[in-house]
């Protein structure tokens, strides 16, 4: 398809350079060609309308506002189009979501993406969460390897291209997916490339990714834009699931970034590159930057959950080819709530909740009080005290002493208040996937005690910290006033000090055994033995174990 297009739009070139050449010289010049984007990053499966904190948006006039929902998304999009508009986005898409759209390998996500009109797609990390393999069976179709089809029947794919040029086969050198795609739009052809944080190896599960490289952003976004150019499009997008932070509470359009991975592929990549389109780090921003020529580069993100849309306008000169820098501008959309839904995506999205409504509804457990993610002062928390809790029984026949859980993994509260009609207390399987929804596989491994206190140690680095959360047969002191790697103390195991030179079970989620999160130490243990999903650990225990009350915050000490 791809190629055909190239084709046509060379063969369309060349008839127009003739045009061009027998005009008289007195001839007015053509006019630039407007174009505008239309971009999502990070929608992470949320189909309905997303809660709390994830469903507010700060508005152009600095209010917290309703925002989100695939239904309000297609009818913002649709509102914002002309004729001259392509749709993308920025990776992150799928991956980590709701069960509505979980519970089928986010192939409902995929397919609403797809009749919206998104074109082509940086991929992110979270869509190798269920390894490269099903990355592209979403791409290219076909049922799930171990679930089969689902309801809606054998699926046939991404109706868009999934770009990775940074995503590298290590024995064939070749891209995993495409590394752009060009399209052509009010008669200019405008090339995306797509790259994905160079840090996807430790933030994802090593399995899924075995055998893959992840190369620098900028040194793979240069490469594609040399191919392109060489195919003769010069006005290019880069597509980039990497960002920056910005400070708490900014509007949309605001730029205010904090630089960092962001900024740097933004200034750095290839001059041809004329807008740098991000995500990520769930932020909304629109800048401003210079490229390595010193010229003008649009950079922005739109937010999270699809409570932003990202509108960019530009013109092309037809002549040239090139973006007049000059004219692009960008402007972040709240997808507010306060439009009609549209009709059709609400149909669809309801058939989906009815097709999964009878497992998410189903009761597993209940609790005494809220289970929350709010960190003591030395960084535990009573919701990862019970998953670590979970972790460790499921393990507890392979030999299990104790289990660490990464905070990341624990995505939302377990909250005591009914979310529908199942009573106060009750805990819903709906609910606890919305607290794991990675699907993640338990292990165990051997780990001597020295082993043990340099791993507790890297919950430090230079760019912040992450505290694991400890199983009750876990205890440790931390003292963040000492220097980085001297941090920790006091480690005990079943109540007894634990021995540098013993050997202990440790069990965590694949994610952290594969040395996610930068807990590299987890890759020098030996003996490892998988267990079950860490989902089922933690519903397994939630309905063996309830009411759960929450724990006391006494397994770290000190601050």
């Amino acid at each position: 398809m791809t190629r055909r297009r190239i084709i046509l739009a060379c063969g369309t070139a060349v008839v127009a350079a003739v045009a061009v050449a027998a005009q008289p010289a007195a001839a007015h010049p053509a006019p630039a060609a407007s174009v505008r984007l239309l971009s999502l990053n990070d929608f992470h499966g949320n189909l309905e309308p997303p809660t709390g904190s994830s469903g507010t948006a700060i508005d152009e006039t600095g209010t917290p506002v309703p925002a989100g929902g695939a239904a309000y998304v297609a009818t913002h999009l649709k509102r914002l189009a002309d004729r001259n508009t392509l749709r993308v986005a920025q990776g992150d898409m799928i991956g980590a979501s709701p069960l509505i759209s979980a519970a089928y390998h986010d192939e409902p996500s995929v397919e609403f993406l797809g009749n919206v009109g998104v074109t082509a797609s940086a991929v992110g990390n979270h869509e190798f969460d269920e390894g490269y393999r099903e990355l592209q069976r979403i791409q290219y179709g076909g049922c799930h390897a171990v679930d089969g089809c689902s309801p809606a029947g054998k699926w046939k794919g991404a109706k868009f291209d999934y770009l990775a040029a940074n995503v590298i086969h290590e024995h064939s050198e070749k891209p995993v997916l495409r590394p752009w795609t060009i399209r052509k739009i009010n008669g200019v052809r405008i090339g995306f490339i797509g790259v994905v944080t160079k840090t996807t190896p430790t933030i994802v599960s090593a399995d899924g990714i075995k055998g893959l490289r992840f190369d620098d952003e900028v040194t793979a976004a240069n490469r594609a834009a040399r191919e392109l150019k060489r195919r003769g499009v010069r006005s290019m997008v880069l597509l980039v699931h990497e960002g920056d932070q910005v400070p708490s509470g900014q509007r949309p359009d605001t730029c205010g970034v904090v630089p960092g991975a962001g900024t740097r592929i933004a200034k750095d990549a290839d001059p041809e590159i004329d807008m740098v389109l991000a995500g990520h780090t769930h932020q909304q921003y629109v800048c401003n930057v210079t490229d390595p020529n010193g010229q003008p580069r649009l950079y922005s993100s739109g937010s999270s959950f699809g409570r932003v849309i990202s509108q960019i306008d530009f013109k092309v000169d037809r002549r040239s080819g090139n973006v007049v820098r000059s004219s692009m501008k960008g402007d972040n959309h709240v997808v507010t709530r306060d439009v009609p839904a549209d009709p059709k995506t609400e149909t669809f999205v309801q058939t989906w909740k009815d097709r999964v409504a009878e497992k998410a509804n189903k009761p597993v457990g209940s609790i005494t009080a809220d289970l929350t993610r709010t960190p003591s002062p030395s960084g535990e928390t009573a919701l990862g005290d019970v998953i670590a809790d979970a972790q460790l029984a499921s393990m507890k026949d392979q030999g299990a002493q104790i289990a660490l859980m990464n905070p990341g993994g624990v995505r939302t509260d377990l909250v005591h208040k009914a979310s529908g009609s199942e009573g106060d207390g009750v805990v819903t399987y709906g609910e606890a996937f919305a607290v794991q929804p990675f699907s993640n596989v338990m292990g165990v491994v051997s780990l001597t005690g020295a082993q043990l206190d340099k791993l507790l140690e890297q919950q430090w680095t230079g760019s912040g910290e992450k505290i694991l959360q400890p199983s009750a047969t876990l205890n440790f002191t931390i003292d963040r006033s000492r220097p980085i790697g001297d941090r920790v103390s006091a480690i005990t195991v079943d109540g007894r000090p634990a021995d540098p030179a013993a050997t202990y079970k440790v069990a965590a989620n694949n994610f952290l055994l594969g040395g996610g999160d930068g807990f590299t130490t987890f890759t020098e243990a030996t003996d490892q033995v998988l267990g079950p999903i860490d989902l089922d650990a933690f519903v397994e225990y939630l309905t063996g174990n309830s009411p759960i009350t929450p724990p006391q915050p006494t397994r770290i000490s000190g601050s």
